[in-house]
């Protein structure tokens, strides 16, 4: 009897694991249960083979997407900084999407991401880097963090990104990719209008949300010589502008109509 139960709970004999002195499997069914097992194996490897390469072409098609993106849609456009472009054809914007809507990641427009907000289009996000002149040296404050996207951007050409976003549940989200990708990029959560001041002076500042004035703070925390684009008006009428800060002013260049969400406090009033 005991050698009986020693053959049923030992693997090593390819046994089953039956205590039960009445089921003892001949050699047959013994051999069948080893048999078995590489079967197993080999299934589960062709499964995982099969999960990988699955991942390997959906990678593939985003790689293929990002770089049409950035033909079709921002160098068709009138985007010539190199470095821009090629950080568009490098940052992964889907990362940056929802899960539901992520197949959408590089189409030609603005895309939910919840809260009421969106990641912006990505011909938008080129033209507003691309219009603060971004170098390696920079130290960039950006005003409604959303997804996180741009942030991202920005990261790859500037020195440093110090980006502020008033909803809690985006900016933590934000906050958990960005940091997982870059270590130059701060996020806080927190009234955009006010600005950083602990951190400014900045050498740009870019907003992604429209108020419908410029903010002082912000004027204040760019540093001479320093340019901040930013969307300007109403919901229904905006404009998109850079500001160069010259002696302590700022000088003033129109660039498209534009729309943006509004810039808000803590208790949702529009400023």
């Amino acid at each position: 009897m005991n050698r009986v139960i020693y053959k049923l709970i030992n693997p090593d004999k390819g046994g089953i694991l039956n205590t039960s002195p009445q089921f003892a499997p001949g050699k047959s069914s013994r051999r069948l249960f080893v048999c078995f097992r590489p079967a197993i194996f080999i299934t589960m490897s062709c499964l995982s083979l099969f999960t990988l390469n699955c991942q390997a072409d959906v990678e593939k098609d985003y790689d293929s997407a990002r770089k049409r993106m950035v033909v079709e849609q921002i160098e068709a456009r009138g985007i010539q900084d190199s470095k821009v472009l090629q950080t568009m054809r490098t940052v992964e914007r889907h990362l940056f999407v929802p899960d539901w809507i992520r197949e959408s990641s590089y189409e030609d427009h603005a895309l939910p991401i919840g809260e009421g907000q969106t990641i912006s289009q990505p011909y938008i996000v080129a033209l507003m880097t691309e219009v603060i002149k971004p170098r390696r040296d920079m130290k960039v404050l950006e005003i409604g963090t959303g997804s996180g996207y741009q942030a991202a951007i920005l990261a790859e050409l500037c020195q440093s990104v110090y980006t502020i976003e008033i909803i809690d549940i985006l900016g933590r989200r934000a906050e958990q990719i960005l940091k997982k990708l870059y270590k130059n990029v701060y996020v806080r959560i927190g009234d955009g209008y006010q600005g950083w001041p602990e951190a400014a002076p900045f050498d740009a500042i870019l907003v992604t949300c429209a108020p419908a004035k410029i903010p002082q703070p912000l004027t204040d925390q760019l540093k001479e010589g320093g340019r901040m684009v930013i969307p300007v008006g109403k919901s229904s009428v905006q404009e998109l502008y850079v500001l160069t800060k010259k002696n302590g002013r700022l000088q003033q260049q129109t660039i498209i109509p534009v729309l943006f969400v509004p810039m808000v406090d803590r208790t949702g009033r529009k400023y």
